[in-house]
């Protein structure tokens, strides 16, 4: 082959695009990945995932020296808070992982493009980047390109008093106030940022509830929680415009069901309804690259197109937009172009809000389970029967397991509480292999952990916990 000749071209280096290259090359095909950022890593690693988890963390040593602390005897004098240091350690974390990521390309022979790429035919990549135009040649085109922030019709982002996600993560003071448009994932976990830095945080959602693809009790918790820490809500309302004069914002609502409207006003404002699949530019029209009515690339079963040779994983094909469904279907179909035969189980594939108390959840909700008809039970065990979270006085929150009312099977499971993304991680394992909440219930768990309450949650399916 030449230099410009490969056996896989990836368009787009993020989570899903940089995983399906480097299991390409491990698998012994010559791979090509094509960035136009500059910087590996796509969104997540350098202006979502990443950033968004450094400065959640450093918030929460910052809130915890200054009101937490003192309940363990630690005592501590006057708390300050020094942003541009915060945002220095961000930029720190963001590179340390891109560049990570540029050793793993070089340790597995990845060829990485930097350049726009775009599909100019059959088997074709045609790459602008700042020296010019390169084309390059591949047996298999994989699009990897990843969502974009969704707009919000009457709000002009300009990432100064009205921000996305991006502008959101580097704010240069703190805000007095800031309103967030949507109650997901991206708007709670920011939200709770700033408000910890000490911005008044009012959340704005259409829907009746926060979290509204979680299970609906644990959203109803989620709310108390972040209620009591500060952050207000005002739902079933849409913003119908904002009007920015001088320093501030002013948004009118209107109510989801009709009715009166209303103004608030803030210094920041941070759309967060959502994200929309990133296609613009790639020549798929041209090349007749089906996509459906809301810009998602259809794909089958075996991440294909319409379009023989070419493929597509990741936030560019819809479900879950996360980084690691992204990344496993990107380890898929590296295998399926190797011959082998890649898999992924949607049905197990976790989703993780870092807030504190942390959300986590895997599999179906109550009300998805009720929809469909199917009989389960459910096992609760709340982290004040804890004895590991009592001694951190983390005992907010609750372990939750739904499991088939006739086999025992673990058809979802849901947790709030200290360190749930990490605690979710062995009920996914459970989901992967087909496990019964007893199968869990009779894994011995270290004492005194967080775990345990994993475990008394699933023997509470079957009415036996031990410690409630």
């Amino acid at each position: 082959m030449s230099e410009n000749s490969f056996d896989v071209v990836v368009i787009g280096g993020g989570p899903g695009g940089y995983v399906a290259a480097i299991r390409a090359a491990q698998l012994g095909l010559k791979t090509a990945c094509v960035e136009k950022r500059g910087a590996l890593g796509g969104t997540c690693l350098n202006v979502g995932c990443i950033p968004s988890k450094a400065l959640l963390t450093a918030s929460h040593h910052y809130e915890a020296a200054g009101h937490e602390l003192g309940a363990f005897g630690v005592k501590v004098g006057k708390v300050d808070l020094d942003l541009g240091t915060m945002m220095s350690f961000k930029d720190k974390v963001v590179a340390d992982n891109t560049k990570g990521v540029e050793f793993l390309f070089k340790k597995n022979k990845v060829t990485y493009v930097v350049g726009a790429g775009r599909i100019s035919g059959p088997g074709q990549v045609a790459v602008t980047g700042k020296d010019g135009e390169r084309s390059l040649t591949a047996k298999a085109i994989i699009v990897a390109t990843g969502s974009d922030v969704t707009p919000l019709p009457g709000v002009e982002i300009d990432e100064e008093t009205i921000v996305s996600s991006t502008g959101a993560l580097a704010l240069p003071k703190v805000p007095k106030s800031m309103v967030v448009i949507g109650a997901g994932v991206i708007g709670l976990e920011l939200g709770t940022v700033w408000r910890r830095l000490g911005t008044e945080v009012t959340v704005v959602e259409y829907l009746d509830r926060i979290l509204p693809f979680n299970d609906g009790e644990i959203s109803k918790q989620m709310q108390r929680i972040l209620g009591k820490q500060g952050i207000a809500f005002k739902l079933g309302a849409k913003v119908a415009k904002a009007v920015k004069k001088g320093k501030h914002v002013t948004l009118t609502l209107e109510p989801a069901a009709g009715g009166a409207a209303e103004e608030i006003t803030a210094d920041v404002v941070l759309v967060a309804i959502g994200r929309k699949p990133y296609t613009q530019g790639l020549g798929l029209e041209e090349v007749g690259v089906k996509t459906n009515a809301r810009g998602f690339i259809e794909v089958d079963g075996h991440f294909r197109t319409s379009v023989p040779g070419i493929y597509a994983i990741g936030d560019v094909i819809g479900g879950a937009m996360l980084a690691h469904k992204a990344e496993d279907e990107g380890v898929a179909l590296a295998e399926m172009l190797a011959g082998q035969h890649g898999h992924v189980n949607y049905d197990a594939i976790p989703s993780v809000v870092y807030t504190w108390p942390e959300v986590a959840s895997v599999g179906r909700t109550e009300e998805q389970l009720k929809a469909a008809g199917v009989e389960y039970k459910v096992g609760k065990f709340p982290f004040t029967a804890n004895g590991r979270a009592r001694s951190m006085n983390e005992t907010d929150g609750f372990v939750k397991i739904l499991a088939d009312a006739r086999t025992d099977r673990i058809l979802g499971a849901h947790v709030i509480g200290p360190a749930a993304g990490d605690l979710i991680a062995e009920l996914v394992l459970a989901m992967e292999f087909g496990a019964a909440a007893e199968d869990v219930a009779r894994t011995c768990h270290a004492h005194p952990a967080l775990g345990e309450a994993v475990k008394e949650a699933a023997l509470a399916v079957d009415g036996r916990p031990i410690h409630m």
